[in-house]
């Protein structure tokens, strides 16, 4: 089990099956009274069970969230906040969910408790991506982190077997450019690849048995561990890609940064090889980028780009856009080495250095 509390945190962080239920002390215990509970359309059946479980304190669900936390969405969000009556918002779900919950603190002076459903680590951060005229912009302020999170290991059971690989990769991109951030520290370091090594452990026990709690909570950790340095380090190349692609295409989150990590972490991994080598090590292989294509692969990971729709001629812009204001990287990007790196990604093939 990872022990959190040797990481400074100020956040109120609560593992175990069946958290959910408590959500309503929790909540009141941090001097709020009424709750707007945010979801996706999919997730719309939890949200009214959290409702039935808050009793009064639920000022209503609002079952709208989307990918990207698109502008639009937000300001029909908030004019559900405001009539609510609400001091603050409990987001269930993933990075989607967590997203909006982020944007409406931004726009209101609301308390934010997030139970997350994935392991994309929206919850442990300060950072929003806002999508407005299909451009993704992404910022980071304090109070935009989560207040309270609560990791309910139930909810994760029934993760389908796709996303729980696809968010689970998610996660260990934000670890493993942590591991080379020029803002990195030891605790960063430290904390990063033990979040690695929770999904490398835990994630082929929880496809044999999606319902074994321990392995859930393993990776639940995971999540928080990556989530926990996303929050506190700069991000790089891959993050820059993702956000590119999924914003400007509107691609899946999760799936994009599944399919990228290999392909980012081997275009990086010439000029931070020892910051690196922990991860080859980890998974076996000689090379980093490899080692991580070859394990998403066994996990039946989607490895194309093609697959998510994205069609050939797309990549030249792509290109374009990603290497214009570009996030500080350890190797310098060039057009043509990301647009061969896309090119990869876009067919499914290995990663080159």
């Amino acid at each position: 089990m990872l022990d959190i509390a040797q990481y400074t945190t100020d956040q109120i962080v609560a593992f175990g099956a069946g958290q959910r239920r408590h959500a309503g002390d929790t909540i009141r215990a941090a001097g709020y009274d009424r709750t707007l509970i945010l979801t996706t359309p999919q997730q719309s059946e939890l949200g009214f069970e959290l409702a039935e479980i808050l009793g009064p304190m639920a000022a209503g669900v609002f079952s709208q969230a989307t990918m990207h936390t698109p502008a639009d969405v937000t300001e029909e969000a908030l004019t559900h906040l405001n009539a609510s009556g609400a001091d603050s918002v409990l987001s269930v779900g993933g990075g989607s969910t967590i997203g909006l919950g982020k944007a409406l603190v931004l726009r209101s002076d609301v308390g934010h408790v997030a139970i997350p459903t994935t392991y994309a680590g929206s919850e442990c951060t300060p950072i929003l991506g806002q999508t407005k005229n299909g451009v993704k912009t992404t910022m980071s302020e304090p109070k935009l982190r989560p207040g309270i999170v609560l990791y309910d290991t139930e909810l994760v059971t029934t993760l389908a077997a796709e996303m729980t690989i696809t968010s689970a990769l998610n996660a260990m991109a934000h670890a493993v450019e942590a591991l080379y951030a020029k803002d990195r520290t030891e605790t960063v370091t430290q904390l990063a690849l033990e979040g690695i090594a929770a999904f490398q452990r835990a994630l082929p026990a929880v496809l044999q048995d999606p319902k074994d709690l321990d392995a859930r909570q393993t990776t639940q950790e995971g999540a928080w561990a990556c989530g926990t340095v996303l929050g506190q380090v700069g991000m790089a190349l891959h993050h820059k890609l993702c956000h590119t692609l999924g914003g400007s295409l509107n691609l899946p989150h999760a799936e994009t940064h599944a399919i990228i990590l290999p392909h980012a972490t081997a275009y990086n991994q010439s000029t931070a090889s020892a910051e690196l080598a922990p991860v080859a090590e980890l998974f076996g292989g000689q090379e980093p980028g490899q080692a991580l294509w070859d394990f998403a692969k066994s996990l039946n990971a989607p490895m194309a780009l093609q697959d998510l729709g994205v069609a050939e001629h797309d990549l030249d812009r792509m290109a374009d856009l990603a290497t214009q204001n570009p996030y500080w990287n350890p190797r310098v990007i060039t057009k043509d080495g990301i647009r061969a790196l896309l090119g990869r990604a876009w067919e499914g093939s290995a990663p080159m250095a």
